[in-house]
C-alpha cells in the first residue's frame, strides 16, 4: 500500500477523499466507491500502487485517438477497479471488483514501465483499460518519469476525476480521450453510477489546461441514441472547441447490457451527420472497420488528410502540421 494523494483527514479515523467526483468520505477500515482506496486507522492508502493487472502495445488509434501522433504506438498498462458501474463495460473483468477480495496484478515499478515503452518503440504511455484517476498515485509517478524520457502521457478516461486533480496531473499529461456516455443525468445516475455535469466540467477543463482532448460517445440503442440527445452532445462539444474530435462508437452487447441489440451502423451515420451539422471539424465512426467512417478530412478543402484501414495508416498528407493540399493548420498533436 502506498499513502493516498488528494485526501483530507476527518474525525473518529474517517477520511474524505478529493480524488475524483464522488468525493467520499469512508470511514475506518473501509474502502471508497472505486474499491481500491482504503482508510486504515485515518490514512487512506492506495491499494493498486504498481499493481498492474494489463499490459500492451496498443496503436494510438485504439485509444481511440485519431489526430494525436498518428500511427504511432503506445505502451499501456492498468490497474484494477472504477469510479463508474457502467452496465455495459467491456473491460468488467478488472473494473469491476467485489469490496475484500485481493486485488490482482503484478508488481511494476515506474522504472520499468518506461522501460517497457522505451524498448517497444512506443512514443506515448496509455493509462487505459479501466479508469486511470483511480491510481493516480502510480500513474503521476510514471508520468514525471515518462516525460524525462521524452514519452508523451494520455489518459482514457469517463473524466470524473476532480478539478483539484486533474490541475496537479495536467504539467504531465498530454492527451486525454474521455467518454461522454449520455447527455442526461438519469443516464449517469442509472446505468454509471455518477453525474452527467462533472465530466462536462471536465471537458471544459481539459481545453482551458490546454491537453489535446478527442471525445468518445459509445451509442447504446435505447439509452443515449435519440436524435434530440446525439445533438445535445455535438452541440455540447463544439460549444467547448470545433476542434475537438468526436469519436462515435458501435455498441456490442456486453456485460449486464446483453439483451440489448447492436447498434444500426445507420445510426452512427445519422450521429456524424449531427456532428457535421454542429461544427465539428473530426467526427469518426468507431467499431465498424470497413463499413464507417474512420479518415480525417480537411475542415477547409476536404482532402483525406490521414488514410485509415483498421489500425493501419497507409496514407498522411500533413506537412508540419498543415494540409498538404490547401496549406490549412490541422488541428491535433503530428
Amino acid at each position: 500500500m502506498k499513502e493516498a494523494i488528494f485526501y483530507e483527514k476527518l474525525a473518529d479515523d474517517r477520511v474524505k477523499c478529493h480524488l475524483c467526483n464522488h468525493f467520499c468520505t469512508i470511514a475506518e477500515n473501509k474502502r471508497g466507491f472505486c474499491s481500491v482506496r482504503k482508510n486504515v486507522g485515518g490514512t487512506l492508502y492506495s491499494l493498486v500502487y504498481g499493481r498492474i493487472v494489463a499490459t500492451g502495445v496498443d496503436p494510438i488509434e485504439k485509444k481511440p485517438l485519431y489526430n494525436f501522433l498518428p500511427g504511432s504506438h503506445s505502451f499501456s498498462i492498468a490497474t484494477v477497479g472504477c469510479n463508474f458501474r457502467c452496465r455495459w463495460c467491456q473491460n468488467w473483468h478488472i473494473s469491476q471488483i467485489e469490496t475484500g477480495k485481493e486485488l490482482p496484478g503484478h508488481d511494476m515499478t515506474p522504472e520499468d514501465v518506461v522501460g517497457l515503452a522505451i524498448r517497444n518503440d512506443c512514443r506515448t504511455i496509455a493509462y487505459t483499460y479501466t479508469e486511470p484517476t483511480i491510481g493516480i498515485e502510480f500513474a503521476l509517478d510514471v508520468m514525471k518519469l515518462a516525460h524525462k524520457s521524452g514519452i508523451k502521457n494520455v489518459f482514457v478516461t469517463n473524466g470524473y476525476i476532480s478539478e483539484e486533480a486533474l490541475r496537479e496531473i495536467a504539467p504531465h499529461l498530454d492527451a486525454g480521450n474521455i467518454d461522454l456516455k449520455a447527455f442526461k443525468d438519469e443516464t449517469y445516475r442509472k446505468m454509471c453510477g455518477a453525474r452527467l455535469n462533472p465530466v462536462l466540467e471536465t471537458i471544459r477543463l481539459y481545453r482551458e489546461l490546454g491537453i489535446w482532448l478527442e471525445v468518445t460517445t459509445l451509442i447504446v440503442p435505447d439509452v443515449n441514441d435519440s436524435r434530440a440527445e446525439l445533438e445535445a452532445i455535438a452541440e455540447f462539444i463544439a460549444s467547448v472547441g470545433v476542434e475537438i474530435p468526436w469519436h462515435i462508437s458501435k455498441f456490442h452487447p456486453q456485460y449486464r447490457f446483453l439483451d440489448t441489440p447492436p447498434t444500426p451502423i445507420e445510426t452512427l451515420h445519422e450521429a456524424r451527420e449531427i456532428g457535421i451539422a454542429a461544427g465539428l471539424r473530426y467526427v469518426y465512426e468507431g467499431n465498424v472497420p470497413g463499413e464507417g467512417v474512420e479518415d480525417t478530412f480537411c475542415h477547409k478543402c476536404g482532402e483525406v488528410l490521414i488514410k485509415r484501414s483498421g489500425w493501419s495508416i497507409p496514407e498522411i498528407n500533413i506537412e508540419d502540421g498543415k494540409c498538404a493540399g490547401c496549406g490549412t493548420v490541422v488541428d491535433g498533436v503530428f
